[in-house]
């Protein structure tokens, strides 16, 4: 395929519109080769990218390389980073030595790719992580955070033969049609990104049957394995003896995020990150959309005094019980405004939210085909325990009968899907 001269002129949204129709299917784990076969056609580029930290889990990837990205750039480091989905603007996942990837830049490595491709099947997942591996192999940097896009083991971001390490995070429940239906299935398969010699870190766990699969699975790879273990002090929390900051991003979560992140930068070999390095970057760490406070916006303009507006993309089990925990310190009322993907399970994200909730407002997620409707949320919240629950247009809509009964000043959550989010933000920001 040769592009047109006419193409360079192109947004790079349009490319991105045209690169989604080669193939209907958003994840077909069965063109493995396919990818493979692209990648070699573009000489391979993930083979000359900076040393790689690879990062596989359900929850807490995106902010666990927030903190890793902090310190290593408190520390000097040039720092590429690759994460999905973005919230707002596709450059959003590109970030190339410190920077976000430039909309000439990002247009440039597309339309490579494209013309690479020939039509061949490939999900836009595949060919843009090949765009992404093109754009960090061609900008110097010292390391590349590298988030997974789905499961681990046949994940487009696994063609990486020797990360610096490879990092777990939390695990849940977690695209069970193409991971399983059991942790120890969905385990197994996020434990593919270890390989022999790299140290495997993991996370904090919530069943043993997690762990103990992901230790047999690094055994398995002769992945020497590090677990991680923090406790919470009064000033902060503290990791191997070593006294460390509260991180700077909220929730009672964020403490094992942030460990994992440390005891990552601290198994690897090719850098020194000092510790004070570490605690400059737990204080600097930004993660969009994970309990983030709305500080103005036209949402923000509506609401009376006292009130909170805060935002998470949370949308499973998991996310729900750390939401839960940060819920549950607040002596306020807690109003909630959701929306999420039909192929999400709601009622398992809500019901460990639902004994801190007042009244919760359903919306459909503006754009997005597999949205559930507003009224469909408002069914599988008052299943999950939520008594007030009913469906609204939009989240304006939703706000305003949030605020029809006699005011109090209440925290505000708008939540259930990272698209959502990035809707929010883009009206809010």
């Amino acid at each position: 395929m040769t592009v047109r001269i006419e193409d360079k002129a192109l947004p790079s949204h349009v490319i991105l519109k045209r690169l989604t129709n080669y193939y209907a299917v958003s994840i077909d784990l069965r063109l493995r080769d396919v990818y493979r076969q692209l990648l070699q056609k573009l000489g391979n580029p993930h083979l000359n990218v900076p040393p790689v930290i690879h990062v596989a889990g359900t929850n807490g990837k995106g902010s666990t390389i927030a903190f890793m990205r902090a310190m290593c750039e408190a520390a000097g480091l040039r720092v590429h980073v690759y994460t999905s989905p973005h919230l707002v603007h596709f450059h959003e996942r590109i970030r190339l030595a410190g920077e976000l990837i430039s909309e000439e830049h990002l247009c440039d490595v597309l339309l490579e790719c494209e013309r690479a491709n020939d039509g061949a099947p490939v999900t836009l997942f595949e060919i843009t992580t090949a765009a992404a591996f093109l754009a960090f192999s061609r900008t110097e940097a010292d390391v590349l955070l590298l988030e997974v896009g789905l499961g681990g083991r046949l994940d487009a971001t696994n063609v990486i033969e020797q990360p610096l390490a490879s990092i777990i995070t939390r695990i849940s429940y977690d695209h069970r049609e193409f991971l399983g239906d059991t942790l120890q299935a969905i385990s197994a398969e996020k434990a593919g990104i270890f390989k022999k010699n790299a140290p495997a870190i993991i996370a904090p766990q919530s069943s043993p049957i997690i762990v103990q699969t992901l230790h047999d699975k690094a055994a398995d790879m002769g992945a020497p394995v590090t677990d991680c273990r923090y406790q919470v002090s009064d000033n902060g929390f503290v990791v191997n003896g070593i006294s460390f900051p509260k991180p700077n991003l909220m929730g009672e979560h964020q403490y094992a995020n942030a460990a994992t992140a440390i005891a990552a930068l601290k198994k690897q070999t090719r850098f020194n990150i000092t510790d004070d390095a570490m605690h400059t970057g737990l204080q600097n760490a930004e993660w969009p959309a994970r309990l983030q406070q709305l500080s103005k916006g036209p949402l923000v303009d509506m609401l009376p005094p006292g009130y909170e507006l805060w935002l998470d993309g949370g949308h499973n089990d998991s996310a729900g019980e750390a939401l839960a925990q940060w819920a549950r310190e607040e002596q306020r009322p807690m109003l909630v405004i959701a929306g999420m993907l039909s192929t999400k399970h709601p009622r398992e994200f809500l019901a460990p939210l639902a004994p801190y909730i007042s009244a919760l407002a359903g919306i459909p997620i503006p754009g997005e085909e597999k949205s559930l409707t507003g009224q469909a949320m408002a069914k599988a919240a008052r299943e999950a325990g939520i008594k007030t629950a009913q469906g609204a247009e939009n989240a304006e809509t939703a706000l305003i009968w949030l605020l029809s009964s006699p005011p109090r000043p209440a925290r505000i959550l708008i939540t259930g899907s990272l698209y959502l989010a990035g809707q929010i933000l883009n009206k809010n920001t």
